[in-house]
């Protein structure tokens, strides 16, 4: 099924840029130790801040390279995030052409500030995507998937540690998500930047990752 993915962020040439590369399931030491959250949201949005559009893209798709070896293809649903352009987050332009050219059924999210709950919707060619007030690109509407549903989600997040801990823009949308799903949905975050020793100020509610990918290896939590 030939899938022509309609968002409103630059398009690129990208079928011949996606290439297979090893990865590697062990950890490399950091030159940052444990810290607080707000510290760490603080640190990386300044260093993601201090990306170039070139050098951002280089590592979206060096990311995007990763995924092809994990052996995470042979489901159905996958869930995967826009990015904020003003936050510089990772273009996942790149992992869209992965998911259409597998002919893999791609969910999207459209948050809810009031609850900080998230609505699951199919990505589809009719699908309309809108800005909302905080800039996120969304689904205006289409055809809901409930959590339990979803197989795979790629998780966005500032920073990480080696226990699969992550922090976010600290609103817990999808911390609320990732609880809702099935205990074996798989939790794949994706970085910029390698993990940290770890991260203090853990909650009972905040979801481990199963697996996390930078542009230089994969942190697996799972084993």
């Amino acid at each position: 099924m030939q899938f022509i993915i309609k968002l409103k962020i630059r398009v690129l040439k990208r079928q011949n840029l996606l290439r297979t590369s090893r990865y590697f399931w062990y950890f490399r030491s950091s030159k940052i130790t444990a810290m607080e959250k707000k510290e760490l949201r603080k640190i990386y949005k300044q260093k993601r801040a201090a990306l170039s559009p070139e050098r951002r893209d280089k590592l979206s798709l060096e990311i995007a390279n990763q995924l092809i070896a994990m052996p995470i293809w042979n489901f159905t649903y996958y869930h995967i995030f826009l990015p904020i352009e003003n936050h510089n987050e990772i273009d996942t332009e790149f992992i869209l052409h992965l998911l259409a050219g597998r002919d893999k059924e791609i969910v999207i999210s459209k948050s809810n500030f009031e609850d900080c709950a998230m609505t699951h919707f199919l990505l589809t060619d009719n699908t309309k995507i809108k800005k909302n007030a905080f800039n996120i690109p969304e689904p205006v509407d289409g055809l809901e998937v409930p959590d339990q549903k979803i197989d795979v989600v790629f998780v966005p997040l500032l920073a990480f540690d080696k226990a699969g801990h992550r922090v976010g823009y600290g609103k817990g949308f999808y911390d609320t998500f990732l609880s809702a799903c099935r205990e074996n949905t798989i939790k794949i975050g994706l970085s910029f930047f390698e993990a940290v020793e770890s991260i203090e100020g853990i909650f009972e509610t905040d979801q481990k990752l199963d697996f996390c990918v930078t542009p230089n290896m994969i942190y697996n939590f799972s084993s």
